[in-house]
């Protein structure tokens, strides 16, 4: 049976869940000169809530690989996903990566959260969305 004191460290604890996820993106571009991050199309990262220089876990399903790199945003409808700096080393043009973003959350927060999610074609455009309420409504490409 649980204390007070342990419902109140329940309560107070912060979980870190996954917050945004751009799901299949394939690599357009890499530049090693660039000083470092990756480079989403402003409307994929604005989908799914990241925000410019957020931290973010990237893994290339390609060769199983996993870095954290942030944001940065290119122009948008162009389906923009660009290694740069270091990261250029980590993937090439064709990979698909998964791009993820978490936050800290209370368990009262964790209990009703839903992370945003979209899930893209070869060519960087939507098939799927899932999540929070503020993103535009479900369209699937082609239809």
């Amino acid at each position: 049976m649980a204390s007070d004191t342990d419902a109140l460290q329940i309560e107070s604890m912060q979980l870190a869940l996954l917050k945004s996820k751009i799901h299949r993106a394939t690599v357009t571009g890499a530049s090693l000169d660039y000083e470092g991050s990756l480079t989403i199309s402003a409307d994929l990262a604005e989908r799914v809530g990241l925000i410019p220089y957020e931290k973010i876990l990237v893994s290339n399903l390609s060769d199983g690989q996993r870095f954290e790199t942030y944001t940065i945003f290119g122009e948008a409808q162009r389906g923009i996903i660009e290694l740069n700096g270091a990261t250029a080393h980590l993937g090439k043009i064709g990979d698909r990566l998964t791009i993820m973003s978490f936050a800290r959350y209370t368990a009262e927060e964790a209990a009703s959260h839903v992370p945003r999610v979209a899930v893209l074609n070869e060519k960087n455009e939507v098939l799927r969305y899932e999540g929070g309420d503020s993103a535009p409504p479900l369209r699937i490409v082609g239809e």
